[in-house]
Parts: structure tokens; sequence; C-alpha cells
């Protein structure tokens, strides 16, 4: 269950992440809340998958994630570059999550 939580997390960092992007520096409610709500249920289910997953483990995958998955929203939506190199290095961020979920003890 903590994994459960621990992706939905990352998840909302995403959204957290692209919401704050729309807000313009916090100056659209709309999307200000949105950053704001996310951001604080994001929080929450990673305190709570922190009950029994390592720190480590679950501030990396959950950075991850919403690296990743910044990365990913930034390039569908936003028309940001998908350089090679940039995709690579998100390849790598996504081979670190993955070593890190097979070095951790099951829970």
């Amino acid at each position: 269950m903590a994994w459960i939580l621990l992706v939905a997390a990352g998840l909302l960092e995403v959204v957290w992440a692209y919401a704050m992007k729309l807000s313009v520096g916090f100056t659209r409610p709309g999307a200000s809340a949105v950053t704001l709500v996310t951001m604080l249920a994001s929080f929450t289910l990673l305190s709570i998958s922190m009950k029994s997953l390592p720190l480590g483990t679950a501030y990396t995958v959950w950075t991850g994630i919403g690296a990743v998955g910044a990365f990913l929203v930034g390039v569908a939506v936003l028309g940001e570059s998908a350089s090679p190199m940039r995709v690579a290095a998100a390849a790598l961020i996504v081979g670190g999550l993955v070593l890190m979920k097979l070095a951790t003890p099951s829970t």
C-alpha cells in the first residue's frame, strides 16, 4: 500500500508543478488553488508512505516521478524540447527509480 500511495504522491507532484506553471507566479487564482491543494495532498501521501518506506527511497521515488512527469508534461503539453540528451536524462532517472525500488525491502 505504501508504494501505491507513493506513486499517487508523485503523480500529484506532477499536477501541482504544472498548475504552478499555469498560475504564473500565483497570479491566477484557479491554478494557484489547484497548486496548493494538490501540493498538500502530495505531501500528505508522501508522509504516509514514509511510515513504512525508508526516507531515501520514498523521497527519491517521489522526486523522480515528479521530475520525469514534469518533463513529459512539458514536452507533450507545453511544447518544450525533447532533445536526445533530455530524453536520455529522463531515462537515467527512471533507471534510478527502478534500481531504488529493487533495492528496497518489501513492505
